[in-house]
């Protein structure tokens, strides 16, 4: 296409880069038999009584528009729900925004705050899309880059090392995806001085706080006083629920903000499909126990980190909580981009190379999506044991 071209695309769309683990995952799906670990889709069902809500509101004609924010009834159902797990009170009314998944509220809120120059802290290894977004709204994303040998660990005192007069916002992934890590209570306390200090706000991606294991909880920086004024937290279906393609989740925010959220989603998709809205207000009630979700990963994890350390040359980090966990693969001599390449065209394994979350520092990492039935991950973990033997022969 020619550079004056009426067609050539604006450079907010240009400085967006293909997704790696789009990449992996469709290359392993040209491949027959691959055992495919990369995207963060669990294989699992939601609740019966939740597939039954969606059916009937289906079956009933629900599948018109509702209004913008979304159903009154779902927006007190999250709002209740955030009181009775975070101990904060939330207006459904104003403070509550239904969205089209988790990434469309982050997307509004990110493109209802953020202006060219500002400043956006991210912590690494991170979700990709925040980084492709931030830069397609002219801001510039800044990294803290946790370490490995501090179990990705987010430290108050690392982030507080990159904050600048322009930072604006701070995104807290916490469970976090790619590493599982969780950022102690403790730490968040500090952060939340930080933001009262530095006067920056909050972006709280929390999709993943169902699914944390070993009886543990994760903790929300909204929980602490005076930051729910200055937070928005990300939530939805997708995880907690195992309902990825019903494209549910929501924002919490305050109310100024949240109605600039309101408006943009009038103009982007209008609302949230009604059929999976119907759907999440059975899901938030107290007819659904989705604990067989969290037990279900729970089994899985110990798995796979029992079988990846079994293999000589991997080691697994710890996996507190998420679907996944992040390998060690220095033992092998390869990079974490040809391993993951070489290992899906050698043995029908697929993963995701570290450095698609962050960069080098995690160049001999790989993340491995426990998403996949038990006897499936354990075909994977032989198959990772003969590409790991035939690597030293």
């Amino acid at each position: 296409m020619s550079a004056d071209t009426p067609l050539k695309t604006a450079a907010r769309v240009a400085c967006v880069a293909p997704s790696p683990p789009r990449a992996v995952f469709d290359l392993a799906s040209t491949l027959d038999d691959v055992v495919d670990l990369t995207l963060g889709d669990p294989d699992l069902p939601p609740p019966e009584n939740v597939r039954e809500a969606a059916c009937k509101a289906v079956m009933a004609g629900r599948t018109r528009y509702s209004a913008n924010a979304g159903l009154r009834e779902l927006r007190q159902a999250v709002a209740a729900d955030a009181e009775r797990t975070l101990g904060i009170p939330v207006d459904p009314e104003t403070e509550v925004v239904i969205t089209v998944g988790a990434m469309e509220a982050s997307f509004l809120t990110l493109y209802s705050l953020l202006e060219p120059g500002d400043e956006v802290v991210i912590h690494a290894p991170y979700w990709i899309n925040y980084s492709q977004v931030v830069r397609s709204l002219g801001a510039t994303p800044v990294f803290v880059y946790t370490r490995p040998e501090e179990g990705f660990r987010l430290t108050a005192e690392a982030l507080e090392e990159v904050l600048t007069p322009k930072t604006r916002l701070v995104i807290l992934n916490s469970p976090n995806n790619p590493t599982g890590a969780i950022i102690p209570e403790k730490t968040l306390a500090r952060i939340a001085e930080l933001a009262f200090e530095r006067n920056f706000a909050v972006l709280s991606d929390e999709i993943y706080d169902s699914l944390v294991y070993d009886g543990k909880k994760s903790s929300s920086i909204l929980s602490i006083p005076g930051m729910k004024e200055r937070s928005v937290l990300i939530n939805g279906v997708s995880k907690r629920f195992a309902m990825t393609g019903y494209r549910l989740g929501w924002a919490i925010a305050p109310a100024p903000l949240a109605a600039q959220m309101t408006k943009m989603q009038e103009n982007i998709v209008a609302c949230a499909p009604l059929p999976a809205q119907y759907a999440a207000i059975e899901a938030l009630s107290p007819r659904t126990d989705a604990s067989f979700i969290r037990e279900e990963f729970q089994r899985r994890r110990d798995v796979l980190v029992q079988g990846i350390d079994a293999i000589p040359g991997l080691k697994c980090l710890p996996v507190p909580a998420t679907f996944y966990a992040m390998a060690d693969i220095s033992g092998s001599g390869l990079g974490a981009e040809e391993f993951v390449y070489r290992m899906l065209r050698e043995v029908k394994v697929a993963t995701v190379f570290g450095p698609a979350y962050g960069g080098e520092l995690y160049r001999n990492f790989i993340r491995i999506a426990f998403t996949v039935k038990e006897e499936r991950l354990k075909i994977a973990l032989e198959r990772m044991g003969n590409f790991m033997a035939s690597l030293k022969s």
